[in-house]
């Protein structure tokens, strides 16, 4: 009978064993195929395919179309490109490389009418313009940050987007005790992989809902046409992208600001976007 007992323990024993061993294997399994799927889904997010930012304007001062797919991608990554479509909100940007001579007039233009708006500097701007870029902190408006080279982002490793928007970050905190927590990518380019990077740099990417052909010193649109222009486009929650660079901009800026205003638009501040 003992001995009877003691088979029966060995393979009572046997069978649990086994039991578990069936269960640890399919729970590893399991896991497993859930770590695949994971490392499937996160390389499907960081897609490195190049986004070139475009509008379609509308007319009767309509929000554009900037393209439902971009915009889901750019805002599901915290980015911004346009306000709400409730209220007359205006946001003023300008993307600066380099000083052209006009930037002090934009100022003391701005400062004459109130409006705070976004600087967006390259590291060349910073490191030659140490003055202006001062001006401008102390006059209440935003420095952002327009990368140490002016590189297309998708066409960098993750390491070369931290260096090209970090070193910038250090130069102004150690200048001017500033911390930068805009981007505007270079060129308007971007990719799920490097807005997912510079959000997780601590920057909210921001696109813009209306531009246009400023930025060539040697060929500069004409005044009247190009302040039409831009109050033909205003329209709720603009972002509105001009170059410091323009002379056109610098000698339409007042009459433009003035105009909107009397159109009933506020000019507001990216710290106050809605």
């Amino acid at each position: 009978m003992k001995k009877f007992l003691k088979n029966t323990n060995k393979q009572t024993s046997r069978f649990l064993f086994g039991v578990i061993l069936i269960l640890a294997i399919f729970s590893f399994s399991v896991i497993n195929m859930n770590n695949k799927e994971s490392v499937q889904t996160n390389s499907s997010i960081a897609n490195n395919k190049k986004i070139g930012w475009g509008i379609k304007r509308n007319l009767n001062n309509e929000q554009p179309d900037v393209g439902n797919q971009n915009r889901m991608i750019l805002e599901s990554n915290g980015g911004i490109c346009l306000g709400s479509s409730d209220s007359k909100k205006i946001y003023l940007t300008f993307d600066q490389g380099y000083e052209a001579g006009y930037t002090k007039y934009l100022l003391e233009t701005l400062k004459n009418n109130n409006v705070n708006v976004t600087f967006f500097l390259t590291a060349h701007y910073i490191n030659t313009n140490s003055e202006i870029v001062e001006l401008m902190i102390n006059e209440g408006h935003i420095i952002g940050n327009h990368t140490v080279n002016h590189k297309s982002m998708p066409d960098l490793t993750d390491e070369k987007i931290e260096a090209e928007v970090m070193n910038l970050h250090k130069v102004l905190k150690d200048k001017f005790n500033y911390e930068m927590k805009y981007i505007r990518p270079p060129m308007g380019e971007f990719s799920e992989k490097s807005l997912q990077k510079t959000k997780s740099l601590g920057y909210t990417t921001v696109m813009w809902s209306f531009a246009y052909e400023d930025w060539n010193e040697n060929n500069q649109p004409d005044e009247q046409a190009s302040k039409e222009k831009i109050l033909n486009n205003l329209h709720n929650g603009a972002i509105i992208l001009l170059h410091g660079n323009s002379k056109t901009n610098a000698n339409i800026l007042d009459g433009v600001i003035k105009e909107a205003k009397n159109l009933g638009y506020e000019f507001k501040s990216l710290n106050e976007f809605e």
